[in-house]
């Protein structure tokens, strides 16, 4: 098993907002987690901790419990981290707003038997067949909602965990069921990947390669190559960088099985 990670903030004068780990249990197989933490508008949010705070919370009992429960399914995992995340600060917070520190999640887990993932929000799972052939595991409620239904923040409130809309880990643990999840036999999968938006954007915003030339990217030159890469186009004034900002927090793992 080769496991490479590597993730860089958007602007090295702010704290990363994501977070990265993988986990190796005794008992064999491993895990792969990645949270891309929402970063909010200017204003009122109502929590006193901020958004690295809660995506290390939530990534750190995460991948414990992805690691040490297996009797437990992915969504399950989710519903407890997320419930233990908010028991963490309920007394000093209001979670009920809009804007309560939030995040996508991508989990992938292994044994000698089957490979489980969990995707929710705009991150990005890469499964890679022993045949070499790449699929995407998304969650793409987000980008089915027409543009000008996101044009200001307001209007994006209004969508954000709400039918019709799209769902992030925030502090209601019944999100967990929104995950997109699945499971594929172990011996149809030769490695795994996975990337938060700031990585992801090398194949979805600029269209480098695709799919497949993001994983052989990941597996010839590495997770810190791959956001390079980003880094490099994401600073030709040539570029348009899609929506959001043009720096985001790059993160990327590469789990070769």
């Amino acid at each position: 098993m080769r496991i490479d990670l590597s993730s860089a903030p958007g602007n090295p004068e702010r704290p990363n907002e994501d977070w990265l780990s993988a986990a190796i249990p005794a008992s064999g197989g491993g895990v792969l987690v990645a949270l891309d933490g929402v970063t909010p508008p200017p204003g009122e949010v109502g929590c006193a901790h901020g958004v690295p705070w809660f995506a290390a919370r939530l990534g750190g009992r995460l991948t414990e419990l992805s690691g040490s429960r297996r009797d437990m399914p992915l969504d399950r995992i989710l519903a407890e981290a997320i419930r233990g995340t908010a028991d963490a600060h309920r007394d000093t917070c209001d979670l009920s707003h809009v804007r309560t520190p939030q995040a996508t999640v991508v989990v992938v887990r292994w044994d000698e038997s089957c490979v489980e993932h969990l995707v929710l929000s705009d991150s990005v799972l890469l499964l890679q067949a022993t045949g070499g052939e790449v699929r995407a595991v998304l969650d793409d409620r987000l980008d089915r909602i027409p543009r000008e239904r996101l044009r200001t923040e307001a209007s994006a409130d209004v969508l954000r965990n709400a039918e019709g809309g799209f769902f992030t880990a925030a502090a209601d643990p019944e999100v967990a069921a929104r995950a997109v999840t699945g499971r594929t036999p172990r011996a149809d999968v030769r490695a795994v990947a996975v990337l938060t938006d700031g990585a992801s954007r090398w194949t979805d915003t600029f269209g480098e390669g695709d799919w497949a030339a993001c994983m052989a990217v990941l597996r010839k030159e590495g997770a810190q190559s791959l956001i390079d890469r980003v880094r490099t186009l994401e600073s030709d004034p040539r570029r348009a960088h899609g929506r959001g900002k043009r720096h985001d927090d790059a993160s990327a793992a590469y789990a070769e099985l």
